[in-house]
């Protein structure tokens, strides 16, 4: 149990105890993944174990260098571990596979192909007939609410469009699990909580479990139900946090006390207080500014 429990309402914690009631979905024991330097091996994850249960959001925060994206890689399929196992239902990831949707960052849409067309691609490559693709391909569009930019090409969509249309093409395989590495950070910050809005409103319309890679703390407290805190150098579990914050969430829930208390708390344990600067060891001064040009 995580330090924050004490915050938490009784339906807080009866949504906690149902949580726990369902099965695990990623099973992920004792995770390492080390890389060859010109120094000798450098270790980017170490001993990286957690459960994550149907239906459940996690977001894994952690400073940079802490090997957010690498876990999420291993997870995918898109690289192997050093150590450890992945497990997803049971079943040991060697590889990728449909079973696991992907939504990166950047726009990975095939700018060649319609919105359709993209959305029908993995349904195509799993040997589904056209008529029943171009189907399937319109239900998931008019799930992310884009079902009238069907014939548009992706460079008339707007950043978060054509991430929709990502989240689209990733849930039409029927994955088991949606992994996403930081999906909103190129977007501006009124198209991010827009997004943030619209990826909630999927997941409690999909049985789908989300797995997100965030360096936002409002980010990831707004949409998790546990934060994953990484340390950093090599990475390594911190903490788990059960977010302590009701559902269902809004935006101006950020001024609530018990939101504003997790933050700080997870802040805390990813930008620990700096030791403050002895006399002796003050940072010499040079004056780049004219005389009595100043600003205090």
């Amino acid at each position: 149990m995580d330090s924050l429990s004490s915050l938490q309402t009784p339906e807080v914690a009866a949504r906690f105890t149902r949580l726990k009631e369902r099965p695990v979905v990623l099973d992920v024991r004792g995770l390492g993944r080390s890389f060859a330097g010109e120094q000798g091996p450098v270790t980017a994850l170490e001993n990286i174990s957690f459960e994550v249960r149907r239906r459940e959001f996690l977001c894994v925060l952690g400073p940079s260098g802490c090997g957010k994206s690498t876990l999420i890689r291993l997870i995918a399929g898109l690289d192997l571990p050093t150590s450890g196992q992945i497990l997803l239902d049971g079943k040991e990831v060697h590889g990728p596979g449909s079973d696991r949707g992907m939504v990166f960052q950047g726009y990975t849409l095939f700018p060649w192909r319609t919105v359709k067309q993209n959305v029908m691609f993995g349904l195509e490559m799993r040997g589904e007939d056209k008529p029943m693709s171009e189907r399937e391909a319109l239900q998931w569009l008019h799930l992310v609410g884009l079902e009238k930019f069907a014939d548009s090409y992706p460079l008339q969509l707007s950043g978060g469009m054509k991430q929709r249309v990502a989240i689209a093409r990733a849930l039409a395989n029927n994955p088991r699990i949606l992994l996403m590495d930081e999906p909103f950070g190129a977007l501006d910050a009124q198209t991010r909580a827009n997004m943030q809005q619209h990826l909630l409103q999927i997941w409690r319309n999909v049985d789908i479990t989300v797995l997100f890679i965030t360096h936002d703390l409002d980010e990831a407290i707004h949409l998790a139900d546990r934060i994953l805190v990484l340390k950093p150098h090599p990475g390594r579990i911190h903490e788990l946090i059960e977010v302590p914050v009701p559902r269902p969430r809004s935006p101006g829930q950020v001024n609530d006390p018990v939101f504003r208390a997790t933050k700080a708390h997870i802040e805390s344990l990813i930008h620990p207080p700096a030791p403050l600067v002895k006399p002796n060891e003050t940072l010499p001064l040079f004056r780049l500014t004219q005389r009595g040009d100043d600003v205090e």
